[in-house]
């Protein structure tokens, strides 16, 4: 898969070996990793600039020395978002591992390249309402819609993670108790959560019409089975979120763990303390629970600026 490298209006043409290295570089990206051509065309855009400011330097790729690469980021990519910076940086540090051992270059400088600090992405999440409609979008007189209603709504109810709760054991609930025992779970650390009776009714009306009737003469351990009476995937709740959510009429942003966030959102929202939810999340560091904290400010802010006379 053999392009030309590419070149600025004016840059000084690539020495032999940088643009042989390149090249090379792309090419075994290509045949072990299966990269795709845009990929490979921003990997290759990416090393051709950092090779034609060499050039300029009447230097190649293989004569880098230590602080090249750092000064090159400081001349050309000072000003770059940190996301883009991280992607070269990606770029850069794959390129001269790679180059290192085929014995191209005698150092990688790309090690002596910080990490840009990045924002904090915080995660996004639904109004209470629109998981209400969510919630509401299966038609609860098929087995499947029974399904799924119970599914949604256990998600809701505990914050549990996509993995977790397709890992689901029947003997795993205790609906007299209102929890759920999680096995294993991330870190592979056990764990009880409560479920509240709204939940627990839709868990028992599954179990009595909806399992029964997908399992037929079959048998299993999972508590939510596929029509052939298989356990459900990731892969398969994150299909039936996203269609619902069309159904529902919701176009946020989702993800396989938008209801996780939810959960933990809304709960922020009205009064959970933060040690609670970080023990229902399965948390290990109450700093990856505190970034909720910021999204439910965010949310209060906004419905103060709605709802508040002089907001």
């Amino acid at each position: 898969m053999r392009n030309a490298a590419l070149k600025d209006a004016g840059a000084p043409a690539l020495p032999p070996q940088s643009a042989d290295a390149i090249q090379r570089f792309c090419d075994a990206l290509w045949l072990e990793d299966g990269l795709a051509r845009n990929t490979l065309d921003a990997y290759r855009r990416d090393l051709t600039l950092y090779a034609q400011w060499l050039a300029e330097r009447s230097k190649s790729i293989a004569e880098t020395e230590d602080g090249d690469l750092a000064d090159y980021f400081a001349a050309r990519h000072a000003e770059s978002r940190a996301s883009s910076a991280n992607r070269r940086r990606t770029v850069f540090k794959r390129f001269f591992q790679w180059a290192l051992r085929e014995h191209v270059v005698s150092t990688d400088p790309s090690r002596l390249l910080p990490t840009a600090k990045q924002p904090p992405r915080f995660p996004k999440t639904l109004s209470e309402a629109q998981v209400e409609a969510l919630i509401n979008a299966p038609d609860v007189d098929t087995p499947l819609g029974l399904r799924d209603r119970a599914m949604i709504e256990l998600m809701y109810a505990s914050g549990l993670r996509v993995s977790e709760i397709v890992a689901l054991k029947t003997v795993e609930v205790g609906l007299n108790e209102g929890v759920v025992r999680v096995v294993g779970g991330k870190g592979g650390k056990d764990r009880l959560v409560p479920f509240g009776a709204e939940a627990g009714d839709w868990l028992r009306r599954y179990l009595r019409d909806g399992r029964t009737a997908l399992l037929g003469e079959r048998t299993a351990d999972a508590l939510f089975v596929t029509a052939r009476g298989e356990g459900m995937t990731r892969q398969a709740f994150w299909y039936l979120i996203k269609r619902y959510a069309l159904l529902a009429d919701i176009h946020a942003p989702l993800s396989p763990h938008t209801l996780r966030h939810a959960f933990a959102t809304h709960l922020l929202n009205h009064g959970a303390d933060l040690r609670v939810v970080q023990m229902l999340l399965g948390h290990a560091d109450i700093s990856t629970t505190q970034i909720y904290t910021h999204v439910a400010r965010e949310r209060l802010r906004t419905l103060h600026a709605q709802h508040h006379p002089r907001g």
